[in-house]
């Protein structure tokens, strides 16, 4: 009759112990999803705002929603250095002030350039 508390014990054991090993899993899960997610949130909006170059204002609108959608996943990272990266590039993407044609043309050559550094530097705080 004794062995049935050890028993017990030893499979609560068992249990908090998977418990932790799934939820370390599952967190690094979460983090490798806004990962994925940060990197196509700049692709995305390269690709939005390449095809809306003709209308300034839609760019300038498209900027922004990539920025806000930026900081929303930053306040939902798990990872303070994805956290520091997405606001750094929100940051970038709400900047720019897109008011005629000139400003878009202007803001898209920057973009094509920069994007490629955001997307790294978003990627490298992952890993």
């Amino acid at each position: 009759m004794r062995l049935l508390p050890v028993i017990t014990l030893s499979m609560a054991a068992v249990l908090v112990t998977g418990c932790g090993a799934i939820e370390e899993v599952t967190g690094a899960a979460q983090q490798t999803q806004q990962c994925i997610e940060a990197a196509g949130i700049v692709t995305e909006t390269v690709s939005k705002i390449t095809s809306l170059a003709g209308d300034p204002a839609e760019v300038e609108k498209a900027l922004n929603e990539g920025a806000k959608k930026l900081t929303t996943l930053a306040d939902d990272a798990a990872n303070t250095s994805l956290k520091e990266a997405a606001d750094g590039v929100a940051a970038k993407l709400d900047g720019y002030n897109v008011q005629d044609a000139n400003d878009a043309v202007d803001a898209l050559q920057k973009i094509a350039t920069d994007s490629v550094a955001w997307v790294e530097t978003l990627t490298k705080a992952c890993s």
